[in-house]
């Protein structure tokens, strides 16, 4: 009897369910980029969030320094729209005047270190045409002064006390006169100066600094008992012609140059050969810096290169306190004719 046995074969293959096919490998490889990529972004971004809320001014200064050489145009145009809306709120000084000082601003921009005299209509423009600069504003009003501070924290202004009057211009010019040689030479530190017309109770960085643009609009000098400025432009002299060996010169505005003290004081220590313009009721004088003349001593305590005439000085008309306390009330002092 035949068994019939039937053979069967069995073939074994290899599983593919736990070998990793080329395929499944690219994927996981993609997304292990992907997570990657995500989780440096994200790190990145937090990072730039937290850096910009702690320090946004470090951010748009950054940003300022990036933008192309076109943003000048843009410059232009918002300073121009600036001028126009001075003149439209009661502005002391015109057209030509705003444009004389925003030119001299223009050309030692972005950052001029700029002193004014004077807490008048235009503050708040001369502060916006040197945003990216040092503006620095003195006035005699301490009351004024810290009405301004708390309406505008971010402004750096002085108060000082002036001991001179509209009305003893000659006797204080002539002491002056004899204190050339000493106290009152063109260059010297006024921090330490004993000069009758020396403002020198400021901040020791005031002093320190090279001005490129001094603005002279204050104190009021529109009546006798008036402390005018002779003070801030023989202070303006000086500080102009005591910068550092090298220093660019310095541009020195003198408001309301059509009264006598003004035009006075200005010949006597701005000096006529400095005189570049006079706009309107604006006089513009470029200052150089001033360096000892060896062998020629006398020529150093000079401020003028010839003797400026002696002038003498018709009192102004009395004029009322009131107006000078309205103005005051007003927010500004600006000195129009009385």
């Amino acid at each position: 009897m035949k068994n019939n046995i039937n053979t069967k074969l069995i073939l074994l293959r290899p599983s593919t369910i736990h070998k990793p096919t080329t395929t499944t490998t690219t994927i996981t490889t993609h997304r292990f980029y992907l997570l990657f990529f995500l989780t440096f972004f994200t790190l990145a971004f937090t990072l730039t969030f937290f850096t910009t809320a702690i320090n946004p001014a470090s951010s748009v200064a950054s940003t300022a320094k990036s933008l192309p050489s076109s943003s000048s145009s843009s410059s232009s145009i918002i300073t121009a729209a600036l001028l126009h809306y001075t003149l439209t709120s009661n502005s002391t000084m015109t057209s030509a005047e705003l444009t004389a000082v925003a030119d001299a601003l223009s050309r030692c921009s972005p950052s001029c270190n700029f002193l004014v005299f004077g807490l008048t209509h235009e503050t708040l423009l001369w502060k916006s045409l040197n945003f990216q600069g040092h503006t620095i504003f003195v006035d005699e009003s301490e009351f004024l002064v810290q009405s301004f501070e708390k309406n505008h924290p971010d402004f750096e202004i002085y108060d000082v006390q002036y001991t001179t009057k509209v009305e003893e211009m000659n006797p204080t010019l002539h002491a002056v006169r004899k204190q050339f040689k000493d106290d009152c030479r063109p260059m010297q530190n006024l921090l330490f100066s004993d000069c009758k017309l020396a403002i020198n109770d400021m901040p020791n960085h005031v002093y320190d600094m090279d001005w490129d643009v001094v603005l002279v609009d204050g104190p009021s000098g529109y009546f006798p008992r008036a402390p005018g400025r002779m003070a801030p432009i023989f202070t303006a002299s000086v500080l102009a012609r005591s910068k550092k060996a090298g220093r660019k010169k310095t541009h020195v505005f003198v408001h309301d140059f059509n009264r006598e003290v003004e035009r006075v004081c200005s010949e006597e220590f701005l000096c006529e050969e400095n005189l570049v313009e006079v706009v309107d009721k604006l006089a513009h004088f470029v200052v150089e810096p001033m360096a000892p003349i060896e062998g020629n001593e006398e020529q150093s305590f000079k401020f003028c290169k010839s003797s400026s005439p002696s002038s003498s000085l018709s009192s102004p008309s009395s004029s009322d306190d009131d107006d000078y306390h309205s103005l005051i009330e007003d927010g500004h002092h600006g000195d129009d004719d009385a």
